[in-house]
């Protein structure tokens, strides 16, 4: 799977147009050595916290990331993608993300993410 909305999360959007109420969600974002995968489980960092991610507001099909904790890591290893979850623990697998560049972590240090956007793409002219 290439990283993207869950198969759920895409169908709840979609149901807009059915005059269907969208339910908001929080987001507790969850790192990843690989691609998430459909279910958001594969390819896992031994460090599993999901921390809350705050967003600013929209503004042409785009949001930034306002505030997110750091993750203290638990084992050496080379982190990829992220995956959005609704809940810190349980919950459900909203969508993933590839990061632009991977970033090697080591056992023991910070890692946190100081910028993140997310897009909708294209928007029309």
């Amino acid at each position: 799977m290439t990283a993207g909305l869950a198969a759920a999360r895409a169908n709840s959007i979609l149901n807009i147009y059915r005059a269907t109420a969208y339910t908001a969600v929080s987001a507790f974002v969850k790192l990843h050595t690989g691609d998430p995968g459909a279910a958001g489980t594969a390819n896992a960092s031994a460090n599993t916290t999901r921390n809350a991610a705050t967003f600013a507001a929209p503004s042409s099909g785009s949001m930034a990331i306002s505030s997110i904790g750091a993750w203290t890591m638990t084992a050496s290893e080379t982190i990829t993608h992220i995956s959005i979850w609704d809940a810190s623990t349980a919950g459900n697998f909203t969508e993933s993300w590839a990061l632009t560049a991977s970033v090697p972590v080591v056992n023991g240090s910070t890692f946190s993410l100081t910028t993140l956007t997310l897009a909708f793409t294209p928007i029309a002219a």
